[in-house]
């Protein structure tokens, strides 16, 4: 996907949601549901405005810091290699997004029949297949993918580094998906296969760079 099209399609999306927004607000409560605990039970609320507009505006933000990143990057060079994936993902971010935004505002019109962990966890786990798909792709700057001070210092370690997280995150984000058959254990499904592949990349990547490190001493 190109620069072009990832701003367009982003910002109709965007337009829809603010849309949706205007046409819910005379049904939405005073106070509108926005965090759900682990047993899909509301324990957070946020006015009626920001429960409407939030997550447009999460959005356009988003959009606009990844669109300026590959612009600032000291080795913006290398993001070139991969824009088309990094463009990808910067549209499903904000696709991501907005499908919260739609649940949100479907729970508080009394469309509430239905767990808000176990509904976002299919996206949430297509959403680590192809974060896990980019890190493939992805070459050495500062602002996008596994960013230790090791990977940060070769690339070498960068892209072994890389190569070993794309296969764990679109493990994880398989076994994200697969939470949603497992009730109550779902968010489990997606948090400790996500922690247990970040603790394993940072250590990886340490030992990477003193292999290296020590090969360049002898």
């Amino acid at each position: 996907m190109n620069t072009k099209t990832t701003l367009v399609l982003s910002l109709i999306l965007i337009g829809i949601a603010v849309a949706a927004g205007l046409l819910a607000w005379g049904q939405m409560p005073g106070q509108v549901a926005s965090h759900w605990n682990a047993s899909g039970q509301v324990d957070g609320y946020i006015s009626r405005f920001w429960g409407v507009f939030l997550m447009p505006v999460v959005a356009a933000g988003m959009l606009a810091l990844f669109l300026v990143i590959p612009m600032i990057d000291p080795l913006k060079k290398n993001i070139v290699q991969f824009r088309e994936y990094f463009n990808t993902f910067i549209f499903l971010l904000i696709l991501f997004l907005l499908y919260m935004h739609a649940l949100t505002l479907a729970w508080n019109l009394g469309y509430a029949g239905f767990n808000m962990g176990t509904a976002m966890l299919p996206a949430l786990g297509l959403f680590l297949i192809y974060a896990g798909i980019m890190m493939g792709k992805a070459k050495r700057n500062f602002f996008i993918g596994i960013r230790t001070p090791w990977t940060l210092s070769s690339d070498m370690v960068w892209d072994k580094t890389h190569q070993a997280g794309s296969k764990l995150f679109i493990a994880a984000g398989i076994i994200a998906v697969l939470g949603v058959f497992f009730g109550a254990l779902a968010l489990w499904f997606l948090m400790v296969p996500l922690f247990a592949a970040t603790i394993f990349l940072v250590g990886y990547s340490y030992v990477l760079y003193r292999k290296e490190e020590l090969a360049d001493q002898k």
